[in-house]
């Protein structure tokens, strides 16, 4: 290998693949996707012929419910590029997902009673 060809490191790996995977895009597209939203394919099998190798990729691991991070885990990509692919699959309803529960703010006069009753045992 010349001293030309030898302007990167091997275990980086490709140097330009997230960009080339999301078309350039840096956000997810209209979803709030977050680490623990749930994602899962439908009908992956007949869906991954048809998008290009990266979603079919997302496709596969999502056959059975799966977490954001786990997906990006799993692709070895970073969670931006994650949640646009995904995003791109949801858009096309080949994914559904669920966000994750938000628990309701806790009522403090409901609190203070609790902590009142523990302090008079």
């Amino acid at each position: 290998m010349s001293a030309e060809e030898a302007w990167y490191d091997d275990a980086a790996g490709p140097l330009v693949r997230s960009y080339m995977a999301t078309g350039g895009r840096t956000h997810a597209k209209r979803y709030d996707l977050d680490l623990i939203t749930l994602v899962v394919a439908v009908d992956p099998d007949a869906h991954a012929p048809l998008v290009e190798p990266d979603h079919a990729d997302v496709l596969r691991i999502c056959t059975y419910p799966s977490s954001v991070a786990e997906v990006a885990a799993k692709l070895d990509l970073p969670l931006g590029v994650t949640k646009v692919l995904i995003s791109d699959l949801i858009e096309r309803n080949f994914i559904i997902f669920r966000s994750s529960w938000q628990p309701a703010a806790p009522d403090m006069d409901m609190m203070q009673r609790v902590l009142n009753g523990i302090r008079n045992l």
